[in-house]
């Protein structure tokens, strides 16, 4: 009988390779790319995945303007910030959020759906988001979604 050893093969994070994909959300519902988007950043796609590195992709989201939510939510669902200062309380709705500001709708959704740790803030920063189709990462891009 032949003694076979079997072992995992750990990851580190010189071992990383981070590729770049695009998502159009032309017609598509937002919380469900963000659910996908979310899922490239942290990495679970790849077999390499570990929870303690940070071994996402860069995703790039073009048409984000065009996205859909279900139900009456782009006439009543909200965003709030505060200033800290007494009556600094604005909310702004959804319907003008995406027309001044897809971006930050984006950022809002997918930062819901990504763990809260110390790797949040790097995974995110490897978000682009773009209004229309047009993005100045068509050279860096190898998977489109």
């Amino acid at each position: 009988m032949v003694n076979v050893t079997r072992s995992t093969k750990s990851v580190s994070a010189k071992n990383i390779v981070q590729k770049w994909h695009v998502i159009d959300a032309k017609n598509k519902i937002l919380g469900r790319i963000a659910n996908e988007i979310a899922h490239l950043l942290q990495g679970k796609h790849k077999t390499t995945y570990v929870p303690h590195l940070d071994s996402g992709d860069y995703v790039v989201v073009t048409n984000a303007k065009h996205v859909v939510v279900t139900g009456n939510k782009k006439k009543t669902k909200e965003y709030s910030y505060f200033s800290g200062y007494p009556g600094g309380l604005k909310t702004v709705t959804f319907e003008t959020m995406i027309e001044k500001n897809p971006g930050e709708v984006f950022r809002h959704a997918v930062s819901g759906k990504l763990p809260k740790n110390k790797l949040r803030d790097r995974r995110l920063a490897r978000l682009y988001v773009f209004g229309e189709a047009e993005h100045p990462y068509s050279d860096k891009v190898t998977q489109q979604s």
